[in-house]
């Protein structure tokens, strides 16, 4: 048990490690840096979502012959669906963006800052309680390894991405203190959203094929529509593609041999 506990802890660990680079850091972080970095991310959860979540998805269904695909196929294209709904009716500000996305609202910047921290986190945090959740099931080939990889794998992302958000907080004006905390807030949410889908699946423990794509569907959403982009804006693409190849090879192995 204390395995799992601490599988749900790294990831939120990794996000508190890189929010107090800003007692460290001086300066926001240099654009080739932070474009590796969010290329970085994408790659982990990419490679997170292929290897632990979509693959596991489909051997569960395999007495289903050439159908067994349809299970990962319904939960991911449902994952996707749901987070572009959250992301259009949710009012949110991403950081760098001049306004607000969403429909509108009296909500203050940060609480719309700390809104879309929270779009973007939610679903890494179902992703690690999926595989725990696999795990905790049984006859589906996830082995407690599988999840400290995964939660590893969320974390050593979450490092960078802690940084991300607290670095411009704090050259937006906001004290050390302050921009740590909102950095080390917007990975609270992840051992929030594991252990809700956790809960879930041992209630419908049938539909776990279809919550395991659709953690991935959901990932995969934040890559395409916030990272990647982001990452590719302006000058220095290139750093984004390198992150990015790093980052999925690396989840990538710790996938396997761990």
């Amino acid at each position: 048990m204390y395995q799992i506990i601490i599988a749900l802890l790294i990831p939120f660990a990794g996000t508190v490690i890189g929010s107090a680079f800003v007692f460290l850091m001086k300066d926001e972080i240099p654009a080739k840096v932070q474009k590796t970095l969010l290329g970085f991310a994408s790659g982990v959860m990419v490679a997170a979502s292929v290897w632990s979540l979509i693959i596991p998805s489909i051997n569960m269904c395999e007495s289903m012959g050439k159908l067994s695909v349809m299970p990962a196929s319904i939960g991911f294209l449902l994952g996707m669906g749901f987070l572009l709904i959250i992301d259009m009716a949710t009012p949110h500000l991403h950081i760098g963006n001049a306004g607000p996305e969403g429909p509108r609202s009296n909500l203050s910047k940060t609480a719309m800052l700390i809104l879309a921290i929270t779009i973007h986190n939610f679903p890494e945090g179902m992703a690690v309680g999926m595989v725990i959740a696999g795990y905790l099931q049984g006859g589906i080939n996830i082995s407690i390894s599988a999840v400290i990889a995964m939660a590893i794998g969320i974390a050593i992302q979450n490092i960078p991405e802690g940084a991300i958000v607290s670095m411009p907080m704090k050259a937006a004006g906001n004290s050390r203190r302050r921009s740590f905390f909102i950095g080390s807030l917007s990975g609270a949410v992840e051992p929030v959203g594991a252990i809700l889908v956790m809960l879930l699946a041992s209630i419908l423990t049938p539909l776990l094929p279809y919550m395991l794509a659709f953690a991935a569907g959901a990932m995969i959403y934040v890559v395409i529509e916030e990272l990647i982009p982001e990452a590719s804006e302006g000058e220095h693409s290139n750093w984004n593609t390198i992150g990015f190849a790093i980052g999925f090879v690396l989840m990538m192995i710790l996938d396997v041999i761990i």
